[in-house]
């Protein structure tokens, strides 16, 4: 028997439903990280103003290795923070606490999403389509672990040990340094859903392989610059950084053309039917 087909309003409230559940998970973790705030902060948040943190010490373990010398054996961090209004600590525990409430919510959302699309596909698509849920969220951790352990740790030494002048004093805000930390690790959590982007947009025509494959000096390029400016001022550090986002980027190019054959494949197959 045919489902019904839903009007435009029955869409918006479907919507609506799948928008409540997602916020409604997304507040309880974040409910629960605020009640452990406190453990949060000093073990998760600000861990990498200790200079033993894991990556600081393989870093220095791996450059004294090979015999390279490394600023990473030798890091001292001022380990206090400025909050410089009586709510800045409240709020900036209450916003850190929903972009991390978000993180770990992530493929719960994601499903919700998926319910909501994939009712207007077709039986096939949604075959295809099952795995889409385990990769994006496959992704976006990798993201996340990757942005916690190798970029922040880099960034944090880099500007914490920044100067233009010896009259300058480093004694930054805490909202500024939570800044720093979340939207670094959401933000890098959402760059590695690359691969999954350049699929829906190779599949609606707006991405190409070739185009990829056109602009991929101006893509290696551009993370060079950036890999410049968040990691310390050594070679080691940017390679580090750049190789992993620019396998993304040609995996990519595959995942796009991949999509344009099984296109041009149903093109020509479609006449005869």
């Amino acid at each position: 028997m045919a489902e019904k087909e839903m009007s435009f309003l029955d869409h918006l409230e479907e919507l609506r439903w799948h928008l409540v559940r997602s916020f409604a998970a997304i507040f309880v973790i974040a409910i629960v990280v605020f009640i452990n705030i406190e453990f949060v902060f000093n073990e998760v948040l600000l861990a990498h103003l200790k200079p033993d943190f894991a990556t600081y010490r393989f870093f220095c373990e791996v450059f004294s290795s090979l015999g390279i010398e490394s600023s990473f054996c030798n890091i001292k961090f001022k380990q206090t923070l400025q909050a410089l209004n009586p709510t800045q600590q409240l709020m900036t525990g209450i916003w850190s606490s929903l972009i991390l409430g978000f993180v770990v919510a992530f493929p719960y959302v994601l499903w919700e999403m998926w319910r909501f699309i994939s009712p207007g596909l077709h039986e096939s698509e949604r075959k295809k389509s099952r795995g889409f849920i385990f990769i994006s969220s496959l992704l976006f951790f990798l993201g996340a672990l990757f942005s916690y352990y190798v970029i922040l740790p880099m960034s944090v030494y880099f500007f914490y040990n920044f100067s233009i002048g010896d009259a300058i004093v480093n004694n930054f805000k805490l909202e500024a340094y939570v800044s720093l930390i979340t939207n670094t690790l959401l933000g890098v959590s959402v760059f590695f859903e690359l691969p999954i982007i350049i699929f829906f947009l190779s599949k609606i025509g707006l991405v190409t392989p070739q185009f990829l494959k056109k602009y991929r000096k101006h893509a290696l390029v551009l993370v060079l610059i950036l890999s410049a400016i968040i990691t310390p001022p050594d070679v080691a550090s940017q390679v580090i950084v750049t190789v992993p986002i620019m396998i993304l980027y040609e995996i990519s190019i595959h995942i796009s053309s991949i999509v344009i054959k099984k296109q041009q494949k149903n093109v020509t197959k479609s006449p005869r039917v």
